[in-house]
């Protein structure tokens, strides 16, 4: 979590004036309690109104607030339909913080745009998604953030099923499928994946370096020489 977040995490918190300890934050959190208590001092000194005191807690006055995000309609509509739709047809984790957004966006604009949030009808339902597959998507999630190498078996198309060892280099959604973009070391070449044809999954001890020729950019270099061919063939 990056430092802003945990501040930003930190004063939500303290928010309606309940007294709130450091160790219990750093749990919440997952840092170490003196981690905490600096960024408290780094909030104090900044003007933040919080008191306390190691051992005994802290606590933020009422009337604190963040200042309030000005979007306009399009920009409000976009961000709650966003949120909307991760939460429908993300992975487990995806669709939790597409909530915790969806919280915190709605918490911190004015009343009118908190209005017009609220009044945004745009909707995302996903019959096909399973819990299974939220979690398979987290795994895979982590794995591309973390660099590592899995291993899966995975059933094509036409129904045959092969073992693949690939480098996963990012994910994308098509509207009701995710695939996972990744080099694979079977067919030596970038390939993609559909997640829910993905039957079994284990992560790798070893993690990957970006090696050139295998990145995510080396693969939308490829995408874009075989799209400009495609429109000089037509």
């Amino acid at each position: 979590m990056r430092r802003a977040d945990r501040l930003f995490e930190i004063i939500q918190k303290l928010r309606g004036g309940r007294r709130t300890t450091a160790r219990a934050l750093a749990e919440a959190l997952e840092v170490s309690p003196r981690t905490i208590y600096r960024d408290i001092a780094d909030l104090m000194a900044s003007g933040v109104p919080i008191s306390g005191e190691a051992g005994f807690g802290y606590v933020m006055e009422d009337g604190h607030d963040i200042p309030p995000l000005m979007f306009s309609r399009d920009e409000i509509t976009a961000l709650v339909a966003g949120a909307r739709l991760i939460r429908a047809w993300g992975g487990v984790t995806m669709a939790r913080a597409a909530e915790e957004a969806l919280i915190k966006i709605e918490e911190v604009l004015p009343p009118d745009a908190r209005a017009q949030a609220r009044a945004v009808e745009i909707r995302s339902i996903a019959p096909g998604m399973t819990d299974a597959l939220r979690l398979l998507l987290d795994r895979v999630e982590t794995a591309v953030d973390q660099r590592m190498r899995l291993r899966m078996s995975y059933t094509d198309e036409g129904g045959a099923v092969t073992g693949r060892v690939i480098r996963p280099l990012g994910l994308w959604f098509w509207g009701k499928v995710w695939t996972v973009v990744g080099w694979c070391e079977l067919r030596n070449d970038f390939r993609m994946f559909r997640v829910d044809r993905i039957a079994a999954l284990a992560e790798m001890d070893d993690r990957f370096r970006p090696e050139k020729g295998k990145t995510l950019r080396d693969f939308y270099l490829r995408m874009e020489e075989t799209e400009g061919r495609r429109l000089q063939d037509r």
